[in-house]
């Protein structure tokens, strides 16, 4: 439909320069059919008889195309036969290099004379220069070995503190998520000389999480520690709280039983959340279909967009859509489009709408999130929310 209308408005605006000898007449019996075309294809794109009618994206086109033809002026007579030509020349040429950009990264070259390295005869902790594709292979399928004196941040990252350590039991959880469970493994600390009986870890969810099992009472003795695991199921992509006590009874102290309130452990939705990509059309039907939307507006430090731009990709782990040569220049305005996809099935879209100021340079504007679930649109949108408050504060 679109390229119909243009073409019909382009064939009708190079008409204006046919020499006066074919008449006036000739000219708006051309504008006359090419009229004449386009409100047909309005009427029958509203009418019941195509299978998909017609979008008010196409209706606003084809209007423009008919006042174009109706109106006639030099300057959108130049805007159709020059100036659009020009534009769909440059956004092609730009796919272009885009494409051999891509083709000369993945294109592989070898030399006549390199050396064949044989895997099963290369040294892992030899110092020279080894091949990396050839290495990593090694490693994965012989596995590498780990110093001893190396320490995982991104485990020490996923320990709770479920306690304080002035109260008479510690605790504190190690959060291992896997793709459809997480696995608490909570470790218990007896700080009393007395004997804890029937010691239990009561646990409860607030949202799509779910128990699997509870754990057994168990007895402590004094200055004695035990570890204990609990095993939840995610349901979806939302943020989900698990919250809980312990409580316990002291070997010759008679009364109510002791307890002592958990701090509560926020689930973080980044562990389900993977960048994927998308095409545009694909991506403005899931807009339009999606119902449930999520307005945060942007509060930030930082004074260059493309910068904040990256900043909020890692924070969300999401994958920008706008290719970077429309995110390059400085024009104090960037739109981009982003996308990612739950290990559930679940889509997360967000559109950033980012005006800087040309005097204060302060950045100002609003993100977008629209979600199939409302809970994944306030999920994502309480994580970037949390981003910039760290950020501001750092």
């Amino acid at each position: 439909i679109l390229y119909q209308a243009t073409a019909e408005a382009v064939v009708s605006t190079q008409s204006t320069g046919m020499p006066a000898a074919s008449g006036a007449l000739g000219q708006n019996k051309l504008n006359a059919q090419c009229m004449l075309i386009l409100t047909s294809i309005i009427h029958l794109g509203r009418s019941s008889l195509p299978k998909r009618p017609i979008s008010d994206d196409d209706v606003d086109w084809l209007s423009l195309c008919i006042r174009v033809i109706n109106d006639r002026s030099p300057l959108l007579v130049d805007i159709f036969t020059r100036a659009c030509r020009s534009s769909l020349q440059h956004m092609i040429g730009t796919f272009l290099r885009m494409e051999l950009t891509e083709t000369k990264k993945t294109l592989i070259r070898t030399d006549v004379d390199a050396l064949i390295n044989f895997s099963h005869l290369v040294n892992v902790n030899d110092n020279k220069a080894v091949d990396e594709l050839e290495l990593s292979l090694l490693q994965a399928t012989e596995g590498t070995k780990k110093k001893e004196s190396d320490m995982s941040t991104t485990a020490l990252s996923k320990v709770y503190q479920l306690t304080g350590f002035s109260d008479p039991v510690y605790a504190e959880a190690y959060i291992n998520v896997n793709q459809y469970d997480i696995v608490l493994d909570v470790l218990i600390v007896n700080q009393t000389p007395d004997t804890l009986q029937n010691l239990t870890l009561e646990l409860a969810t607030l949202g799509d999480l779910k128990l699997v099992d509870k754990a057994s009472p168990i007895t402590l003795a004094g200055n004695d520690f035990c570890n204990s695991k609990v095993q939840v199921k995610v349901a979806s992509t939302e943020t989900g709280i698990i919250f809980g006590n312990i409580v316990y009874d002291i070997t010759g102290v008679s009364g109510d039983r002791s307890c002592v309130v958990l701090n509560d452990i926020h689930i973080d939705i980044m562990d389900y959340i993977v960048p994927s990509h998308c095409s545009d059309s694909e991506f403005r039907k899931m807009w339009a279909e999606f119902e449930w939307e999520n307005k945060v507006a942007i509060q930030t430090n930082l004074v260059d967009m493309s910068t904040y731009l990256s900043h909020l990709l890692t924070c969300t782990n999401m994958a920008c859509l706008t290719p970077d040569q429309a995110l390059h220049g400085d024009c104090g305005f960037l739109a981009a489009n982003l996308y990612a996809k739950s290990v559930f099935g679940e889509d997360a879209l967000a559109n950033v709408s980012v005006e800087q100021d040309a005097e204060s340079r302060v950045l100002t504007g609003h993100i977008r999130i629209r979600a199939k679930s409302q809970g994944m649109a306030l999920s994502l949108g309480d994580k970037i929310t949390i981003c910039q408050k760290k950020e501001q504060d750092a």
